[in-house]
């Protein structure tokens, strides 16, 4: 069962959640709340498995809510996931930098938020290539933000660095073998290993060091 919190100023938005999740055999919702302080509260008593959480909201938006969620030792299982809309990718890369596994438009089909649900939960990022591009894009336009600095991209062998660029394309690892013509199993332990080097704290994070190191991501020239 995926305990599932969600935190979102719209009562429309969490009335429509709500029966999503009452709809699943394997989704409980055992929290909801409609700022980012009584998320952030909800989230700490119940202890959820996934937090559906929006970024604009009252008292307390929602990056700053979840870097007090990721922040707490003591939810550190706690897998977050944000709604956003197109007119909010500014807001995408900061999340990603503190902390979400991965985020999803509000407008999604219901499909696509179970399907998002499950990934996360799993211990998955969901990273849809389609907005990951624009972020990539947009932050690339920018010029490189700080913050990775060369010991840190020295750690990464040739290979690993190309799978941290590909790994921020938004694909998965039976994707990425399908597009360099490797097995699964070489992709992920190359991307594990990445992992391990940079304590990310999962596949999101990837993104946000490919961004921060001028990693060459695949299909964004």
């Amino acid at each position: 069962m995926i305990r599932v919190v969600v935190v979102d100023d719209q009562a429309l938005v969490r009335m429509g959640l709500r029966t999503l999740l009452e709809d699943e055999a394997d989704t409980e919702l055992v929290g909801e709340a409609a700022d980012g302080r009584a998320g952030v509260e909800i989230v700490r008593r119940t202890v959820p498995d996934v937090v559906l959480l929006d970024v604009r909201m009252p008292i307390l938006d929602g990056l700053a809510a979840l870097r007090e969620i990721t922040s707490d030792r003591a939810l550190a299982t706690v897998r977050i996931i944000m709604l956003t809309t197109f007119e909010t990718d500014e807001y995408v890369f900061g999340a990603l930098r503190n902390g979400a596994s991965g985020f999803i438009l509000k407008d999604s089909p219901p499909s696509e938020l179970l399907h998002a649900l499950r990934v996360v939960a799993e211990g998955a990022s969901l990273l849809s290539p389609s907005v990951t591009r624009r972020v990539i894009q947009q932050f690339s336009a920018r010029g490189t933000p700080p913050g990775i600095s060369a010991p840190e991209l020295e750690r990464l062998t040739d290979r690993e660095r190309e799978m941290v660029a590909w790994v921020a394309t938004g694909r998965s690892n039976d994707e990425i073998a399908a597009e360099l013509f490797v097995s699964p199993a070489t992709v992920r332990t190359h991307v594990s290993r990445a992992m391990v080097k940079l304590r990310a704290r999962d596949r999101a994070q990837l993104v946000v060091f490919a961004v921060q190191a001028g990693l060459n991501v695949p299909g964004t020239d």
